[in-house]
Parts: C-alpha cells; sequence; structure tokens
C-alpha cells in the first residue's frame, strides 16, 4: 500500500497565507512563516479596529454636534437632555450629518428645543 502525502492539503494551506500577505514588504510577503506571524497580526488587529471604529465614529460625531450645539448657544449635554426630552427621533449620526452639512436645519432643531 503507497504512502499517503498531505503535498496538497499543504500547499493550499500555505498559499491561503502567502495570498493574504500579499502587500506585505520583504519576507513577510513570501515566507512561509513570517507571512504566518504577520498574517495572525493582522488579523487580530483587524478585530480589534472593527470594535474601535464604533467607539470613533461615535466620538467624532458626539463632537460635531458639541461644536454646531455651541455655535448656536448650547452645550453638547444641554442640547441632548433636551432632545430626549423632546421626543424627536434622530441619532447621532443623523443629527451630525446635520450639523455638519445642514447647518441651518441643525438651527431649526436647535430653535425648537429652546421653545
Amino acid at each position: 500500500m503507497p504512502r499517503t502525502t498531505y503535498s496538497v492539503a499543504s500547499r493550499k494551506r500555505r498559499k491561503k497565507i502567502i495570498k493574504a500577505a500579499k502587500g506585505y514588504f520583504g519576507k513577510r510577503k513570501n515566507v512561509y512563516t513570517v507571512a504566518k506571524n504577520a498574517v495572525e497580526k493582522g488579523m487580530a488587529y483587524s478585530y480589534i479596529h472593527r470594535k474601535q471604529k464604533k467607539r470613533n465614529f461615535r466620538k467624532l460625531w458626539i463632537l460635531r454636534i458639541n461644536a454646531a450645539a455651541r455655535l448656536n448657544g448650547m452645550s453638547y449635554s444641554t442640547f441632548m437632555g433636551a432632545f430626549n426630552k423632546s421626543g424627536m427621533v434622530m441619532n447621532r449620526k443623523v443629527l451630525a450629518d446635520l450639523a455638519m452639512n445642514h447647518p441651518e436645519a441643525f438651527k431649526a432643531v436647535v430653535d425648537q428645543l429652546k421653545k
């Protein structure tokens, strides 16, 4: 009975790692053991940063809303407090977009809250 080899499966596994390392610099792109470490590290970073992306966008939206609210004579906390009590239904992403791209619409919202 002939011996079985796993060369097909091994090559497939290695090619998958090398393909994932495309664009890396130096040995990280073509030496399997180095590429494997680089790809694993990259995957860990991408997992972490998918979570951080959500936090970073929320921070950005809050900054933009705060800046626009202060231009209209309100702080962020008083604006959001009044906004939540008013019963208007918009999230921070939409409010930040209004603040950046449609300042007159954001001013109308602020004026509505001041009443």
